[in-house]
C-alpha cells in the first residue's frame, strides 16, 4: 500500500523557520521524483519544490526560491522541506507528490497545514 505522509506543519511567527517530512513507503522511493506543493486558502495547488531521484538537481518556484530548501534520504524515504524566513503568504495546506521517472504514476500525500501568522 503506497503512503506519503506529511507532518512538521504548525503556526509560526513571520521570519520563523520549519522543516517539513515526508515519510514514503509503498514504492521504490529512490526513483521518484519527489516534489512539494501548496495550497493557499482560497487559491489553487501550487508547485513550490522538487528533486530527483538522487537528490540532485532540486529546483524551485521563484516565490521560495533563496528561503527553501528541498532535500531526501533515501536510506528513511523521506524527503524534506526546510522553510526558512517565512512570510504571511507561505501559509498553506502543504503536500508531498511522488512522480514515477516516466511520469505515468503519480501519489500524494494528504498534506500538513502551515499557518504564518503574528
Amino acid at each position: 500500500q503506497v503512503q506519503l505522509v506529511e507532518s512538521g506543519g504548525e503556526s509560526v511567527q513571520p521570519g520563523g523557520s520549519l522543516r517539513l517530512s515526508c515519510a514514503a513507503s509503498g514504492f521504490t522511493f529512490r526513483s521518484y521524483r519527489m516534489r512539494w506543493y501548496r495550497q493557499p486558502p482560497g487559491k489553487e495547488r501550487e508547485w513550490v519544490a522538487g528533486i530527483s531521484g538522487t537528490g540532485s538537481n532540486p529546483n524551485y518556484a521563484d516565490s521560495v526560491k533563496g528561503r527553501f530548501t528541498i532535500s531526501r534520504d533515501n536510506a528513511k524515504n523521506t524527503v524534506y522541506l526546510q522553510m526558512n524566513n517565512l512570510k504571511f503568504e507561505d501559509t498553506a495546506v502543504y503536500y508531498c507528490n511522488a512522480v514515477s521517472i516516466s511520469l505515468t504514476t503519480n501519489y500524494w500525500g494528504q498534506g500538513t497545514q502551515v499557518t504564518v501568522s503574528s
